[in-house]
């Protein structure tokens, strides 16, 4: 097989290597803004217990040079590509991207902070490696086609490992035929499946996919031998994933016109739970001070387009963790406490007052409705309560609500801590290695120790 006969993978891996996002200022502005996003998850996820489970389960105790983020203390690159990654996303509070489907910038942010431990490179280089990577994942979830996900794949670790396998080539500026390799063996690692939602196993596909992707480039760098036409085989990526449904052409066509970090954009998320009930919860908010009183409800209905709760596997949770994936419960907790926090969506069992509220909601489905895609557009839910007086209340939120803004994030997700406090402007800011330097010595505080 030669870089000829594998024209698909040849010309993905020509546009990783040959992008330039430094020249779109709003790309990287852009960029900077949702680093400091995703730190805000990851310091406040380095505590939670699950991320300590994980960390000696692999032996995150051993010595190396990669910080662990909020942990005071550094290991070898590939374990820290995990568990960075897992503490991004346990509290399900970080972005997410519509051609995604899922959450990229906690799989390529972790996998290029654990290569920068190895190799010296620049804050300027690492930011712009972020945009190619999420590049080249999202341009995947577009042409994957929206049955992978329907069918059980969960994106975020699927295509992460490629995303963050491209962000690594592209830092190390690694040839063509080099990249397509690293590229087939970050997909030769693809896993990750839905039903691991509300479970610890989910955070974990996050640091999977940065691992995977982190390991693939490396092994390719190092000369070991992968198929080089992933997206041209016959038995390759959509052949196994996209179930017919794969669209070619949207894989390079105006390749970073607009960046796709740029347009359609991240959503920064508002609340620390599954994207797809944040419509949900903001309608919860807005009732809360509109001043609906909860006991006066007799049945709560949720109506979607098809496939727009997907993702949305729990009815009826058990404790916080599950409950992030529960539009029942997420709406009730919103409406009756008029927020939602991170102590909502934590490992203790549900509450009952919350719990007899979301007891009385539903689901259904408008099968009149385009079929909820990769375009924001087709997300909507409506909101019908009837109320015990014989009244009803109808709402309708359309797209996703985010957050533009995440240095109040960052500081409520910090409890303010000072010692963490310089991270935001550092972001915005840094260029030279040595601020890429000090972001890590930031980074590298041991959060419980700090109260977090």
């Amino acid at each position: 097989m030669t870089m000829a006969t594998a024209p698909l993978t040849t010309a993905f891996a020509e546009a990783i290597v040959h992008s330039d996002p430094t020249r779109d200022p709003a790309a990287i502005e852009t960029a900077r803004t949702a680093i400091i996003d995703f730190l805000a998850c990851a310091i406040a996820g380095a505590s939670d217990r699950t991320t300590g489970i994980l960390g000696r389960a692999i032996g995150a105790s051993l010595p190396g040079e990669a910080i662990l983020i909020g942990k005071g203390r550094s290991t070898d690159p590939l374990t820290a590509a995990v568990v960075n990654a897992y503490a991004g996303h346990v509290l399900d509070y970080d972005d997410v991207h519509s051609s995604v489907r899922g959450h990229p910038t906690t799989v390529i942010i972790p996998a290029l902070l654990a290569l920068v431990a190895e190799r010296k490179f620049s804050a300027d280089e690492l930011v712009a490696s972020y945009v190619v990577g999420l590049e080249a994942m999202a341009r995947l979830g577009l042409s994957i086609g929206s049955k992978h996900y329907e069918n059980g794949f969960h994106a975020t670790a699927t295509l992460g490992t490629v995303g963050a396998a491209a962000a690594i080539t592209h830092l190390t500026k690694a040839s063509v035929e080099e990249t397509a390799i690293a590229l087939g063996l970050a997909a030769t690692q693809s896993s990750g499946l839905r039903l691991q939602f509300g479970y610890d196993a989910k955070p974990y596909h996050a640091g999977m996919a940065a691992q995977s992707g982190l390991l693939a480039a490396r092994l390719a760098a190092a000369g070991f031998g992968g198929a080089p036409d992933f997206l041209d085989n016959a038995v390759g990526f959509h052949s196994a994933f996209s179930f017919g449904a794969e669209k070619l052409d949207t894989l390079t066509a105006n390749w970073g016109a607009p960046w796709q970090i740029v347009s359609p954009g991240l959503t920064l998320k508002a609340y620390p739970c599954c994207t797809a009930s944040h419509p949900v919860a903001s309608l919860g908010v807005e009732l809360h001070r509109e001043g609906l009183v909860p006991d006066t409800i007799e049945t709560i209905i949720f109506t979607y387009p098809p496939g727009a709760d997907a993702a949305l596997v729990v009815s009826k949770p058990t404790n916080g963790i599950e409950a992030r994936f529960s539009p029942e419960y997420v709406f009730s907790a919103a409406l009756l406490d008029g927020a939602l926090r991170l102590d909502h969506f934590d490992d203790r069992p549900v509450e009952p007052r919350i719990m007899a509220l979301a007891s009385r909601a539903g689901r259904r489905h408008d099968e009149s409705a385009p079929r909820m895609s990769t375009d924001p557009t087709t997300r909507f839910v409506i909101l019908d309560i009837a109320l015990k007086d014989g009244s009803t209340v109808t709402r309708r939120f359309d797209g996703l609500p985010g957050v533009t803004d995440p240095t109040e994030k960052f500081h409520d997700a910090t409890a303010g801590n000072p010692a963490y406090a310089e991270i935001p402007s550092l972001v915005r800011s840094m260029s030279s290695p040595a601020d890429l330097d000090r972001l890590l010595a930031l980074l590298n505080q041991d959060a419980i120790q700090n109260h977090i």
